[in-house]
């Protein structure tokens, strides 16, 4: 246990020693910040205003840029090392495959998530200040998806990383399977349904089954139940779900992906050749 955490604490030394780790923290705290200068927290939107306005608006960006930074900065973690030969040096000291593995996804899941919920943090304490209401129930069930997604696309990269042993070719994958991800969302499954090949609720039960689609639909319902601003597919979903259900799903639905995907890159990167 000692090795595995000190496998964790190397890789998020590394992480945020990192130039990536960098741009990723400030885009998402430019983010909060432009928000805040745009005056996000003044407006008004379909009955969205103050901190609640600010997270939807955070919601919206954040399922477009969070998969595709943790996939492009994870997926090189085990090939990377691979490349470099520190995979080799690392495994020359007392350590077990399972402790670097797990370590470094241990490492990683800190680096990934804790700059996405710090600049969350940040907006809820600087609203407070402004004497903006905290909508406390979402803010808890909204870190909660934002776990849920980390975890999910974590796992995703590192089955990439340990599946691939060249890093450009890690990188190609999970820039493939992050515009497959967000094409399913809309585009791809709105030509299905002009084309009439499938049923409009197998063509649902399809987006659902991707982690950034059910992200998506979570997260709005926080703050609007009724899903009325997905339109007609509300229905389809509130008949098959419970506002409280579905938002329990889509917390352990993730991470459940992401998990099976962990494990099954430990797999294989358990019994293929090392270097």
């Amino acid at each position: 246990m000692n090795h595995l955490l000190l496998i964790a604490y190397l890789d998020l030394k590394e992480s945020i020693r990192a130039n990536w780790f960098i741009i990723y923290s400030l885009v998402f705290g430019g983010l909060i910040a432009l928000f805040f200068i745009a005056g996000i927290t003044e407006s008004q939107v379909m009955g969205f205003s103050g901190l609640s306005r600010l997270l939807l608006m955070y919601i919206q960006v954040t399922i477009v840029i969070l998969p595709i930074f943790i996939l492009i900065t994870t997926v090189r973690s085990i090939s990377g090392d691979r490349d470099s030969h520190i995979l080799e040096y690392m495994l020359s000291f007392p350590i077990s495959l399972q402790q670097y593995y797990w370590g470094k996804v241990f490492g990683r899941f800190i680096t990934v998530f804790l700059p996405v919920f710090m600049a969350m943090i940040v907006a809820v304490v600087y609203g407070i200040f402004q004497g903006a209401e905290v909508p406390w129930g979402v803010l808890f069930l909204y870190t909660g998806l934002l776990f849920s997604m980390s975890s999910a696309f974590l796992g995703i990269a590192f089955f990439i990383s340990s599946l691939v042993k060249s890093s450009e070719m890690a990188l190609g994958i999970a820039f493939f399977v992050w515009i497959v991800l967000l094409a399913f969302i809309d585009i791809a499954l709105i030509g299905l349904m002009l084309q009439n090949r499938m049923s409009e609720g197998l063509i649902i039960a399809i987006a659902l089954l991707n982690p950034m689609e059910v992200f998506r639909v979570a997260a709005i319902s926080l703050f609007d139940p009724e899903l009325t601003v997905i339109g007609p597919v509300a229905f389809y979903i509130l008949d098959l779900f419970s506002q409280g259900i579905f938002v329990l799903l889509s917390i352990l639905y993730p991470i459940i992906i992401g998990i099976v995907f962990a494990w099954a890159g430990y797999r294989i990167f358990s019994r293929n050749d090392l270097v």
